[in-house]
């Protein structure tokens, strides 16, 4: 049966002038694979010059938030803070005081504690200076038997005292600008995070209610989610250190007492606030703790140290990982390790900031991870179209008719 031009055209085959008759649809599945094929040309210049400018603005980015590094870990401490406070002035607002006066209250309270924790070390310390400053000290030491009599005997420490004591004057105006400077550092720091703390507490609500308008979009659920999520975590945490640092002051009062060492009460309120600071915080209380039991008995002395040395054992392996691990739903060795990491790429900030982060950083990833992988598995899944058209088989065009 001889085809028209007509039914030619229908089948894809149509007539060039003067070059007889040619396919216009390819080879069946071979035509259209050939005319899916991606585009394998060199990208523009303007797509390599957006990506240098991407890369320029990330690595500007980074070298000016290393430069005020210092400034942006009290911003991070102060948020964490106030963070871990908010379940204390919500709990004073439902009983029915304004945000304001919740958190005036929450101020007022951690000024009236800083002020008990003077009265109770300032006075007994001046007193204790005024005591040493006696020379009874040195004949005392002159005339000691036992262990003390024979240290004085074998190298001589009264009159090492004496030289030492001669020469603290000139030490002191030598080393008064760099106290001084010191001094003003950490009266500056701790300032800067409480007038931040407080600002953070006013504006909480407002600051929290913007985040979640900011999250809102195709899967704003998730998103709220993760925040409601991340603020409890870091909630949790704040209120699980307190509760260990409560636990370290209760049981330095009640060891320092049983063994009769002086100001009991204001060295175990030193140690639940050394206490907040997580992994080191114990060994910084215990300092102090054990100079003060040196002076009443080498007894005491050794007995503190001891005491201590097994108790940042016990708190560091067993308390803060079971406590943190409940607050902030972290095993015991990333507790470890995260406080680890943070103290040593920032020292003591960092270990406060450290776990907050990483408990954050776990809510995303787990709410994040599901969706990732449903969308690498959906991509990965060839269509129903594509197993069509790969199994077609290729048809060749009919042949031309002979004129």
């Amino acid at each position: 049966v001889k085809k028209t031009s007509t039914d030619l055209e229908a089948d894809g085959v149509v007539e060039r002038p003067g070059l007889g008759f040619e396919s216009t649809s390819g080879s069946g599945a071979n035509g259209r694979a050939q005319s899916e094929m991606p585009d394998d040309r060199f990208p523009a210049m303007s797509y390599w010059a957006r990506v240098t400018l991407t890369i320029a603005g990330v690595l500007v980015l980074l070298a000016t938030a290393w430069s005020v590094r210092h400034i942006l870990l009290l911003v991070l401490v102060a948020v964490v803070i106030a963070v871990g406070l908010d379940p204390q002035v919500r709990w004073l607002q439902r009983r029915r005081l304004s945000r304001g006066w919740a958190v005036t209250v929450i101020l007022l309270l951690s000024i009236g504690f800083l002020a008990l924790f003077a009265w109770l070390v300032i006075p007994q310390a001046v007193r204790q200076i005024h005591e040493l400053a006696r020379t009874d000290y040195l004949d005392r030491l002159q005339h000691a038997t036992g262990f003390l009599g024979t240290l004085e005997a074998k190298f001589h420490l009264a009159e090492r005292l004496r030289e030492a004591s001669a020469k603290i004057p000139d030490l002191a105006l030598g080393k008064i600008p760099s106290i001084t400077a010191g001094a003003g550092s950490v009266i500056f720091n701790f300032l800067t995070i409480s007038v931040l703390t407080v600002y953070f507490l006013l504006g909480l609500e407002r600051s929290h209610e913007a985040a979640k308008a900011l999250v809102s979009g195709r899967h704003a659920d998730r998103n709220v989610r993760i925040l409601d999520e991340s603020v409890e975590r870091i909630g949790g945490y704040v209120s699980g250190n307190i509760f260990i640092s409560v636990i370290a002051g209760t049981l330095a009062f009640i060891v320092l007492e049983i063994l009769g060492v002086p100001y009991a009460a204001a060295l175990a309120v030193w140690v639940a606030i050394a206490d907040l600071i997580p992994g080191v915080g114990a060994m910084l209380g215990a300092v102090v703790c054990v100079i003060v039991a040196l002076f009443s008995s080498v007894a005491d002395g050794i007995a503190v140290a001891v005491y201590f040395i097994v108790y940042q054992r016990i708190e560091n392996y067993l308390i803060l990982p079971r406590v943190m691990g409940k607050a902030i739903d972290l095993s015991a060795p990333t507790v470890i390790i995260t406080l680890l990491i943070g103290s040593s790429l920032a020292g003591l900030g960092g270990a406060l900031i450290a776990l907050p982060i990483v408990a954050a950083l776990k809510v995303v990833i787990r709410e994040v991870r599901p969706s990732i992988l449903q969308h690498s598995a959906t991509a990965s899944r060839p269509s129903a179209s594509d197993d069509a058209q790969s199994s077609t088989p290729d048809v060749p065009p009919p042949a031309a008719p002979s004129p």
